[in-house]
């Protein structure tokens, strides 16, 4: 058994987690607690000041920034104990230092007051149960897009073998359904790629991608080729999601030989370009149920053959040949026509070309992963 790149162990990585969150809680609190102090002498400060100069400024205008900064900031129970005592000056100050305008508009400054400020405190209360504060949260999501994009790099391989990628996500969401793992053998001999297509699209796709993609990187390169599909197999049917299924295609190159084998789990077979011939071909034999649909039992097919020089296999997934309304055998014809070599002068920037031809357009999510010998 090949073991090139093991993964650490959940757990381990859990109790890391874990101790890394302990680690930044008092930071946080200490964080919280100036920033609260901050925005109360803010307030008081503006409380004074509308005080001795009641028609300088509009009441309500000099609150709202406070009022934004704590229901970003602040936990929702201590933003909400500020909104009150933000509530208490405005109504103070309009009550004994009232300004010269009518009151409906005094009534109705004070009514957006209370409209922000309920929907800041439900901004902090979903901010909370992500376990983020502030600008935190968004650094966050930011980091595990690009974790899972770092993850699907292709390796440079060894000449004269070419790889090459292209993934679009839905409307240009950030999260896509559709990912790529790879991995290159320490000797440089074997190179694998997965690429996997989550039920859903976008970012509705995103977390379950970023799930998987840790546990399938964990088995790529540690676990035979042969045997990845039916423990990534396994690993879904452990989840027990509702809708938790997915479909993979699973490449494996001997770099050395040019031998391949190839297994898909209920995804488009993936085609191979002949020099000799001159032309595209399915390889249809590779079948095998979806992922996270039957557990025990479940049979996947790989295909084996040799990539000769010029040869090329091309990895693709449904939104590049699938659109609604329209046929399946009609858009794989329409994809292997825009992947012919002859019109991209070669197989360079073939898997951009055929991405963004793809049926579907901007309303699925797209992959395509291209691998050659020049």
């Amino acid at each position: 058994m090949r073991r090139d790149a093991p993964a650490s162990p959940p757990s381990l990585l859990g109790r890391r987690l874990r101790r890394a969150g302990r680690a930044l809680g008092p930071v946080r609190r200490r964080a919280s607690t100036l920033v609260f102090l901050a925005l109360v002498i803010g307030t008081g400060a503006l409380g004074l000041f509308r005080w001795h100069q009641p028609n300088a400024i509009p009441g309500v205008s000099l609150y709202m920034p406070l009022v934004v900064l704590a229901g970003l900031f602040l936990r929702p129970v201590v933003a909400a104990v500020y909104y009150i005592y933000v509530a208490a000056w405005v109504s103070l100050t309009s009550v004994l230092r009232p300004a010269t305008t009518s009151t409906a508009v005094t009534v109705w400054s004070f009514v957006s007051l209370i409209i922000v400020m309920g929907f800041m405190l439900w901004i902090s209360r979903s901010r909370e149960r992500l376990g983020v504060v502030g600008v935190s949260g968004e650094s966050m999501f930011v980091d595990l897009r690009d974790r899972l994009r770092r993850g699907g790099e292709l390796p440079d391989l060894p000449a004269p073998w070419y790889a090459e990628a292209a993934l679009n996500s839905a409307y240009g969401s950030s999260f896509s359904g559709d990912f790529m793992l790879t991995n290159l053998s320490t000797d440089g001999k074997h190179f694998e790629v997965a690429l996997v297509d989550v039920s859903g699209k976008g970012s509705g796709a995103g977390t379950r991608a970023l799930l998987l993609s840790g546990a399938f990187g964990g088995l790529l390169g540690s676990v035979r080729p042969e045997e990845f599909l039916c423990n990534a197999n396994s690993y879904l049917i452990r989840q027990q999601w509702d809708e938790g299924f997915a479909t993979c295609v699973h490449l494996d190159v001997d770099l050395a030989t040019g031998r391949y084998s190839v297994g898909c789990a209920g995804h488009p077979p993936p085609a191979q370009y002949l020099a000799g011939s001159g032309r595209w071909a399915l390889l249809e034999d590779t079948t095998g149920p979806l992922l996270g649909v039957i557990g025990e039992g479940a049979v996947f097919t790989r295909s084996f053959g040799v990539i000769r020089p010029g040869d090329a296999l091309l990895l693709y997934t449904d939104g590049v040949v699938e659109a609604r309304h329209r046929d399946f055998a009609d858009g794989v014809d329409r994809m292997l026509g825009v992947a012919e070599p002859g019109r991209n002068n070669g197989f360079r920037g073939l898997a951009t070309a055929v991405c963004r031809a793809a049926r579907a357009g901007e309303t699925d999510d797209k992959a395509v992963v291209l691998v050659t010998l020049e």
